[in-house]
């Protein structure tokens, strides 16, 4: 039987039972089953189904659709705790990446691959969710630093495994991804023995939750959905199609990246709490304009694989300061709005998630480098965005637009 633990007495248990030491598994036990699939997708794809551009822009389509359901997690919490939806979510992204290699054509992997993208982006709603009610607002930026390089560290395995044994173990993608999925769920199941279930202070809201303040958060969730897709679609391809790059070859780039993450997001946790969600966010975006704009060089300046390799390492930096994008939220809701909102947010965030990647991938087909300048464009109008953040948000002073900050309550 579920034994419930309020939130307040969880620092009473053993230091391995508390709600951060689940987020930190939780965080290490996800990256294990995904990377695993993302690590091998193109190279499988190509192999195994002959994927083009148009093809592969029509499997990130599909993989994309349950995150524009996300929406649905306010359905499921009405009868489930968020804690076990995220876990039973785990075991279902897991089971899903350890089948995949069983079904090498086209209907196939379009099929388990939405299944593990449900997997995947409820827990990723859910996770989200629970991030920010557990997490204090004056820990949470170094905390989520902290939980970004725990989520890179177990990806960094997966890749640095893959990398080093592929060739002398002759390693099959039937035999990876049955492990590495199998991992995932095994951690998710472990965890639902393990823990008690934790209960937030706050109630949170089980309606469907669109405010007009929470605005300027929901357009820069559409844009950082629109940008995103157009790196995790496109950007490892072109390393395949463009440099030939085999999977140990293409896992090497991932470990050099992860690497670097797994020192830089504890720093990117602190330099949003020391100098603010706007300011990162600003820097966040500006940087990825030259980047994507560097990108599209590749393909039309002719420069070659090794400016290719490290705009790749530079783009995921950047990215990990997505989080201040999280504490912004945190710093603006209504406690009981965090659960509602994370769903609706992460719909919003795969509106052009699912409708981009067939027309983008027919243009790849085309003009691979207008594909990345178009990227460049969504950045820059994320960087437009961004400037109306506050120094110091808070509740009624969401935006710039809003007026000055509230007097505190006396």
């Amino acid at each position: 039987m579920a034994r419930y633990i309020p939130l307040a007495d969880a620092a009473d248990l053993p230091l391995w039972r508390r709600p951060i030491t689940l987020l930190f598994l939780m965080a290490f036990a996800m990256p294990i089953g995904f990377s695993v699939w993302l690590a091998l997708l193109n190279n499988f794809v190509v192999e195994a189904a002959n994927f083009d551009g148009g093809d592969i822009g029509l499997l990130h389509a599909v993989r994309e659709i349950p995150g524009f359901l996300a929406v649905g997690v306010i359905v499921v919490i009405m009868f489930m705790r968020e804690q076990v939806l995220g876990l039973l979510s785990l075991v279902m992204l897991g089971v899903a990446t350890a089948l995949t290699a069983q079904f090498p054509e086209m209907r196939g992997i379009l099929i388990l691959t939405f299944i593990s993208s449900v997997g995947f982006h409820y827990y990723e709603t859910v996770n989200q969710s629970l991030q920010l009610q557990w997490i204090e607002k004056e820990r949470a930026p170094q905390m989520l630093g902290w939980l970004l390089a725990a989520g890179s560290f177990a990806t960094f395995l997966v890749y640095f495994v893959i990398m080093v044994l592929w060739e002398p173990l002759g390693l099959t993608y039937n035999i990876v991804y049955m492990v590495g999925g199998g991992i995932t769920a095994a951690i998710a199941i472990f965890a639902m023995l393990a823990y008690p279930q934790f209960e937030a202070p706050t109630p949170q809201l089980k309606t469907f939750v669109l405010r007009k303040r929470y605005w300027l958060y929901y357009a820069l969730q559409f844009m950082s959905g629109a940008r995103r897709q157009i790196f995790m679609v496109f950007a490892g391809f072109m390393m395949v199609e463009k440099f030939g790059f085999e999977v140990h070859e293409l896992t090497a780039l991932y470990l050099i990246n992860l690497v670097v993450n797994i020192v830089v997001a504890p720093l990117l946790g602190r330099i949003v709490a020391r100098f603010g969600e706007q300011r990162a966010l600003i820097f966040e975006y500006a940087g990825l304009v030259l980047v994507f704009l560097a990108y599209g060089g590749v393909y039309f300046l002719g420069w070659g694989l090794i400016v290719a390799a490290g705009l790749y390492v530079l783009d995921h930096i950047f990215f990990g300061l997505a989080l201040a994008l999280k504490t912004y939220f945190q710093k603006i809701a209504d406690p009981q709005d965090i659960a509602p909102t994370a769903a609706v947010a992460f719909t919003i965030n795969h509106i052009a998630a699912v409708a981009l990647p067939v027309p983008l991938g027919l243009l790849w087909l085309v003009s691979p480098g207008a594909v990345f300048f178009l990227a460049a464009g969504m950045a820059a109008t994320s960087l437009t965005l961004a400037l109306m953040i506050p120094r110091h948000p808070v509740p009624g002073h969401e935006t710039r637009l809003a007026g000055p900050v509230p007097a505190p309550a006396e």
